[in-house]
C-alpha cells in the first residue's frame, strides 16, 4: 500500500501541510501512514480507501490529502488526534511543524463556526470608524473584587470599549468569580450612564467543562454579554461545548500556551489554531502584534488576521485581537497594520501611566485619533498631556 503520489488530485480531502525534517518520500510516507490508517508495520484489513497521500513535495514541505470520511464530523480532538498526533514523536523525524490545514466543504458544513463574529462585536459597539480598544485589568493578580471593578471602571471612563480578566485569573480565595462578576457589572452599567457609550466585559471562565458552563451561565444570569476562555489550556473540545451551549455571549479567546506548541522545530502553526478555533466558534481572538513583548512571525501574523476576517464559506469572520506590551506609540503602527477591524488591547500601556489609569486609557484613545487623521503623535502630544507622558514614558 502507497502513501505518496505526486499524481494525486484531492477531492472532498483534508489537506495538511507540514514542513519537515528529513523530507524524503520515505519520510513523508510514514507521515501519512502514521496520522490515518497505518501502523509500523503491516496489518491484514487496512482499508485502502482511508488512507492519506502525500501530492506535494518541495522544499522541504509537504502536502496530504485525508479523506474526509476519516474524521467524525464536528469533532476537532479527533481531527487533531489525527494530524497533529502521534506523528510528532516519531524518532524518524528531525523537525515537524503543521503549517496549515484546508478543509472542504463537507467537513466545514458541521460546524456552528461564531454566534456573533467580527460584524456581531461591531454591532454591539456601534463602533464604525476606529478600532474596538481594550484593556486587560492590571495587576493581573492580587487585586480584590471591588478594587478589580474599579480598574475596570476607570478603564472605561478614560475611553475603553473593553476590559477583561487575565489568563490566569479565574476563581480565587482573593478574588471570588461570582463576586467579581456582581461587582464589575454594576460598575460598569455606571460607567456606560456616564460615557453613553456600550461597554463590554470578558470574565475568564476557563475551568473544567461543566464548571466553566456554570460560570457561563452565571455571567449571563447576571447581565453579562461576555466571557473569556483559554482556548488552547482548556482543550478545544471544551471551546465547542461553550459555544454549542448557546448562551447568546460573545467567545473571547486568549491563546496561552500557543508558544509552546507552536515556537521551535516541532509543533503547530498559529494559522492552523485560527482554522480550528474558527470553527468553534469563537467571536474574538488573540492573533498576535508583531510589535509588543510577544515573538510573532511579521508574515505570519498578518496570515492569522487576513484568514480570521475574511469570507470562509457559511463560517462568519473573527475578531482579531492584538495584544501584548503594546503601549500608544504603538498605535501609528497598529493602524497602518491592522486597520480598524481589529481590538487594539493594551494592558501595561494603560494602567502602567504615570498618572494612572484614566490617563493611560485616554493616551490611547488620543493615540488612535492622530494615526487615523495621519497626525504624528509627538505633533498631538502637543495639546494632549496624558499621550505626551505616555510618549516620554515608553517610546524612547
Amino acid at each position: 500500500m502507497t502513501y505518496f503520489d505526486l499524481k494525486h488530485v484531492p477531492k472532498n480531502e483534508v489537506v495538511a501541510t507540514f514542513e519537515l525534517t528529513p523530507c524524503n518520500k520515505g519520510v513523508a510516507s510514514k507521515v501519512a501512514l502514521e496520522s490515518s490508517v497505518g501502523t509500523w508495520t503491516g496489518v491484514k484489513g487496512t482499508v485502502e480507501k482511508l488512507k492519506a497521500k502525500v501530492f506535494y513535495m518541495k522544499k522541504g514541505f509537504i502536502k496530504i490529502g485525508y479523506p474526509v470520511e476519516l474524521f467524525e464530523k464536528g469533532n476537532l480532538p479527533q481531527l487533531l488526534s489525527s494530524v497533529a498526533g502521534n506523528i510528532f514523536g516519531m524518532k524518524v523525524l528531525n523537525s515537524l511543524k503543521l503549517v496549515n490545514l484546508d478543509f472542504p466543504k463537507g467537513y466545514v458544513q458541521f460546524f456552528k463556526g461564531p454566534a456573533f463574529g467580527l460584524q456581531g462585536v461591531l454591532e454591539y459597539y456601534g463602533i464604525s470608524e476606529r478600532p474596538v480598544l481594550g484593556t486587560i485589568v492590571k495587576p493581573k493578580i492580587g487585586l480584590n473584587e471591588r478594587n478589580h471593578a474599579k480598574r475596570a471602571y476607570e478603564s472605561w471612563i478614560g475611553g475603553m470599549d473593553f476590559v477583561k480578566d487575565d489568563e490566569n485569573l479565574t476563581s480565587m480565595r482573593f478574588n471570588n468569580f461570582e463576586k467579581r462578576v456582581v461587582e464589575v457589572l454594576k460598575i460598569q452599567k455606571k460607567a456606560e450612564r456616564e460615557t453613553g457609550s456600550k461597554k463590554l466585559y470578558a470574565f475568564n471562565v476557563t475551568a473544567s467543562v461543566s464548571e466553566m458552563i456554570e460560570r457561563a451561565k452565571f455571567v449571563k444570569k447576571n447581565g453579562g454579554r461576555c466571557v473569556m476562555i483559554d482556548v488552547l489550556t482548556a482543550g478545544i473540545g471544551a471551546v465547542q461545548e461553550l459555544r454549542n451551549a448557546n448562551l447568546g455571549l460573545i467567545i473571547h479567546a486568549h491563546r496561552a500556551m500557543h508558544a509552546a506548541i507552536g515556537r521551535g522545530s516541532f509543533g503547530i502553526d498559529f494559522l492552523v489554531w485560527c482554522k480550528l478555533l474558527r470553527l468553534a466558534g469563537v467571536d474574538q481572538l488573540h492573533a498576535g502584534t508583531v510589535v509588543g513583548k510577544m515573538k510573532g512571525d511579521r508574515q505570519d501574523v498578518f496570515g492569522c488576521y487576513n484568514f480570521l476576517r475574511k469570507k470562509w464559506l457559511s463560517i462568519k469572520p473573527v475578531m482579531p485581537v492584538a495584544s501584548g506590551g503594546l503601549h500608544p506609540g504603538h498605535v501609528p503602527f497598529l493602524v497602518e497594520n491592522f486597520g480598524i477591524e481589529v481590538v487594539f488591547q493594551f494592558g501595561g500601556g494603560v494602567h502602567g501611566h504615570p498618572f494612572g489609569t484614566v490617563s493611560g486609557s485616554r493616551a490611547v484613545v488620543q493615540a488612535v485619533q492622530a494615526s487615523i487623521n495621519r497626525v504624528r503623535l509627538k505633533n498631538y502630544a502637543e495639546k494632549h498631556e496624558e499621550l505626551k507622558q505616555a510618549l516620554k514614558k515608553w517610546s524612547r
